[in-house]
């Protein structure tokens, strides 16, 4: 699935944001050093079944390949980057998610969160990845596994994630705490405050 046409449009660059063709590497504290013999993901909160996976349990799961957009609050964009993982559709049928549920709490290592509706998940391009541009993803960029949120800054899109808590009710995530905006649209400039 192809989610943008490939090629320079000034309506995809958002206003106050600078292409570029690098993927820029920023994150608050250290890169974590993950093992995959002991990395599991989980899927808990808002459903009527709990669901763990080890590693091969997760990467055995069907994928999906999408190539759209990035954002950077620190106003880089780079267009056309593909990821390859998992669509949150496939994770939703397993856990059997509860009518209440309308937000998702991305639990990352190190203790940082990112959270966004229930519905962001939902969006085409939303997927759990695993690749970048046809390789795995570097540590820098989240390996092994990083949360992907089209149409946000890309903040919303946790690196090194490790769980999605489904909530009834909003809880703001790491950035957010230090106020930067809940909603993060790219194209409303929505960098800070609520």
């Amino acid at each position: 699935m192809k989610v943008r046409e490939a090629g320079y449009e000034p309506a995809r660059l958002p206003p106050g944001q600078y292409l570029t063709e690098k993927w820029p590497v920023l994150h608050a504290g250290s890169v974590p050093q993950t093992e995959l013999a002991t990395w599991d993901f989980r899927v808990s909160g808002e459903v009527g079944n709990e669901v763990t996976l080890d590693w091969k349990q997760f990467t055995d799961l069907p994928t999906v390949e999408v190539t759209q957009d990035i954002h950077c609050v620190t106003r880089w964009s780079r267009f056309d980057a593909t990821f390859k993982g998992v669509a949150w559709s496939t994770l939703e049928e397993l856990v059997a998610q509860k009518p209440n549920a309308r937000f998702a709490i991305a639990h990352a290592e190190q203790g940082f969160t990112s959270n966004v509706p229930v519905a962001s998940l939902r969006e085409e391009g939303a997927l759990l990845a695993y690749e970048a541009d046809g390789e795995p993803l570097t540590a820098e960029h989240g390996w092994p596994l990083r949360l992907v949120i089209p149409g946000k800054y890309f903040w919303k899109s946790a690196k090194w994630l490790r769980g999605i808590e489904l909530s009834a009710t909003d809880r703001p995530g790491f950035w957010e705490r230090y106020g930067y905006h809940n909603d993060a649209d790219p194209f409303k400039e929505q960098r800070y405050g609520f």
